[in-house]
């Protein structure tokens, strides 16, 4: 379980050094409670470095998978922690093709939250119904879903290309078992039939019992 962050403080040298919150991205009061009293905002963000030196334009690319990270701060130190906050929406169905496509969409969190979440869960939904019955093709219903997060929102799209983690996650967390693994289309399940499980067409309950955070409208 967990709502994960990527929080990226910006160094003197206009790289970055990434860290991970787990539960960040449950909402994004977090920007407010990252200060220069509290820069990891009492504990909420790791103190361990994910990664250090990034280049901005690498974040996205190189680490922040959308299957996994619901949010993404860029702090500024030298600005007196100054706080950008976006929200990740996952491009993708969940059946692994193409899983790394992604959004950001910046957002107040005093304002927007959680007006991004709803809208971005009503359309990917839809357009997911629309998929289902027939009405899109699968390529048609993603070019529209980026197409409405680009022009509604000024998003930026990206394509997640990852990198290896050390401790063998694919979010660099402490590794606890609970690693995101994306849920099958449910109209996928369907055509194999009958026999098909039913367990994982909705989702299968983790260790704990709980479902996974991160459901088939890609927001958390």
């Amino acid at each position: 379980m967990g709502h994960r962050a990527l929080v990226a403080y910006r160094r003197p040298d206009r790289l970055y050094d990434l860290r991970y919150s787990h539960w960040g991205g449950a909402d994004l009061s977090l920007a407010e409670a990252i200060d220069d009293g509290s820069p990891l905002a009492d504990g909420t963000v790791d103190a361990g470095l994910l990664a250090d030196s990034i280049a901005r334009e690498r974040i996205l690319t190189g680490y922040l998978d959308p299957c996994i990270y619901e949010a993404l701060y860029l702090v500024a130190p030298g600005r007196e922690y100054a706080v950008d906050a976006y929200r990740v929406c996952w491009l993708e169905w969940g059946d692994g093709r193409d899983g790394g496509r992604g959004a950001i969409v910046a957002a107040d969190p005093s304002a927007d939250e959680p007006r991004i979440r709803t809208w971005f869960r009503a359309t990917k939904t839809t357009l997911g119904d629309a998929v289902e019955m027939g009405a899109l093709s699968r390529r048609a219903a993603q070019a529209y879903l980026e197409a409405r997060v680009c022009e509604d929102e000024d998003g930026t799209v990206y394509t997640y290309t990852g990198r290896g983690t050390e401790n063998g996650t694919r979010d660099g967390s402490a590794g606890d078992g609970d690693a995101y693994e994306p849920t099958p289309d449910r109209w996928l399940e369907r055509d194999r039939g009958p026999e098909a499980d039913v367990d994982r067409e909705f989702g299968d309950p983790d260790s704990n019992g709980d479902r996974d955070d991160r459901d088939r409208d890609g927001v958390g």
